[in-house]
Formats: C-alpha cells, structure tokens, sequence
C-alpha cells in the first residue's frame, strides 16, 4: 500500500447495526497497524444529512443499510461525494439472487438449475390488473422438469436463512409457496453434496476457504466439518470461482458458498455484501483473517485520492479516482 500523496489525515467510517465482535475488534486493529500511514477509522455518527454536506470520511464499510433505508440513501450519497464504500451502495440496491445466479454462470462458475417465481400475494399497492402480463396458471410441471427435487424454495433478495424451505415434492413446494406472502421467491435445484465450504472474498483478490456445514446447528456451522484434507484442484478451482463472481459483482467484501457434487463446486449463494463476521460465530482463526484482510483493504482504499464523481453528458457516472 502506497503511503497518502500528502499529511492530509486519511478517515474509514464504519457503519454497524446489531453485531458487535467484528466492528469492536476491526477499528482499534486499524488504528493500531496504520496509524504511522495517517490512517484511522471510527464508528460513523450521523445526524440529519443535507446535500452540501461533506461526508468527512475517505471509506466508510457498510454492515447495517440493507436494512436501513437511511443509511442506504447516505452512502449513495457519500459515494457520490467521493467516499470509497464497501460495498457499492448502488450495486447492492439493485442485486438480487436469481440475477447474481445469472451473473456467475456467464463467468463461468458453475450454478444450480433456478427459477424465478411471480409473488404468490400481490405486493403492496398493486391489484390483479397489476398482473396483466402474467400467463396463468404457472406451468408447474415444467419448472419441476428443470429444476428436480430436492429443491430450495426461497426469497430472490433474501439472507441469513430468511424464508428458505427444502422441499422434496410438489406438495411441499405448494405449502411453502401458499406461505409466502408478497416475496418473490425462486425455486432452486438442491445439490446433494459430499463437500461444502464457505468462503471469504476481499478486495476481489484475497480468498480464505472454510469448510463449512449447513446442516449443523448454527453455532456449530464451522466446527462440525470434515478435516480434509481437500484436493488441490478443488481448492484452486474454488479460489478462482470466488474470485470470479466478486469481480463480476463488484464486491470488495463478500461470502460464497459452494456445494461440491461429482468434485464440481456450485456456487449456492454468493449475494452476501455484509457477511457473518462474528467471532463467536466463525472462530477464532477466521476471525482473525477477516479482520486483518478487511483492514488492510480499508487502508489501501483510504490512501487512494478521489473527488466527487460526475455525470457525463451521456448521464454516466466518472470514476471517483483521481
């Protein structure tokens, strides 16, 4: 990393919701590492925003604004003033699973069979007319034939679980579908797996594989998991997927999941821009990694010199980096 072009301080926000392990942890290490590089990092503190405001952060890592609306609007707003943000805030408002599914593929990696569902309730502010261009009904025995059983029936922008059912025939489908609500959901082929692993993406180039189980209680999803050792190819192949679809995405920071069937990884679910961090959680050695990598990541960022980004006559937006 390439110290600041001049004394000017360098500033990382972070911006958190409920966890408290990651964040504690991660802005006392920056603090403490790269200081002598004019570079420290806080918890951001907002109040009202107004438009000419200066954001006063050189990066600000993203934890808590898919869930805040707020904040979501903040950091588009503190990108377009400047800020460097993990992760882009106007990328991740418009992601979604089915499309990332779609993304992965054309780079590449390989993907359950996935479907797309319509909502089964009408999504608020909308009435049958709404559905016009829907064909009814659904031809169900056509998305059986591609997807098969076992399948996962679940939300398309979903994460940490919300809403996933394994359903194992028709009827179970039909009773998860009947539940759920105004989602929209897609119906993804189940990979019967000798292998699974759970992966760290950073900086779209450093990679941390972690044997994973997702059958396990959650608290023991790192713990219980076979010891390996695990085929070279395999952990290469791995290593270059996670690559491929955090570039593709644009992620800085991300998990992907893979289901390892006949020795060929599928990516399972890679839309995971504030991934589980938590100490108690993924444990200590790989805790200690992401802590490390995201800091040093954040760093970096932060030496880089940018200005407010621009509109070009066409309406696209110039990069921020000088």
């Amino acid at each position: 990393m390439t110290t600041p072009s001049n004394d000017r301080p360098r500033k990382i926000g972070v911006l958190r919701g409920m966890e408290t392990t990651f964040p504690d942890a991660l802005i006392p290490f920056i603090n403490r590492e790269y200081a002598d590089r004019n570079v420290t990092a806080e918890f951001v503190a907002l109040d009202a925003v107004r438009m000419d405001d200066d954001p006063g952060y050189d990066v600000i890592l993203d934890r808590i604004s898919h869930e805040v609306p707020f904040y979501r609007s903040y950091l588009k707003w503190a990108a377009l003033k400047g800020t460097y943000v993990v992760n882009n805030p106007f990328w991740w408002s418009a992601d979604d699973k089915f499309i990332d599914n779609v993304i992965a593929q054309e780079a590449g990696v390989a993907v359950p069979r996935t479907v797309i569902l319509p909502h089964h309730t009408h999504p608020p502010n909308t009435e049958a007319n709404s559905f016009r261009n829907l064909k009814y009904p659904i031809d169900w025995e056509a998305v059986f034939a591609y997807v098969g059983f076992p399948a996962f029936l679940k939300p398309h922008d979903g994460g940490g679980w919300r809403g996933v059912t394994k359903v194992n025939n028709p009827d179970e489908l039909f009773a998860a579908y009947n539940t759920s609500g105004d989602d929209c959901m897609m119906l993804q082929e189940g990979i019967a797996f000798e292998a699974y692993f759970r992966c760290y993406g950073v900086g779209q180039r450093d990679v941390h594989i972690m044997p994973y189980n997702p059958d396990a209680e959650p608290h023991r999803r790192y713990y219980d998991v076979p010891e390996g050792p695990f085929a070279p190819e395999l952990i290469a192949r791995i290593e270059r997927d996670v690559l491929a679809i955090c570039r593709a995405l644009g992620y800085d920071l991300n998990t992907v999941e893979f289901a390892v069937r006949d020795g060929v990884p599928y990516a399972i679910d890679f839309m995971n821009p504030a991934p589980d961090a938590d100490y108690y959680s993924v444990g200590r050695e790989n805790f200690e990694w992401i802590v490390t990598k995201t800091a040093a990541f954040l760093a970096e960022k932060a030496a880089e010199e940018r200005r407010p980004r621009q509109f070009t006559a066409n309406g696209v937006l110039e990069p921020a980096v000088r």
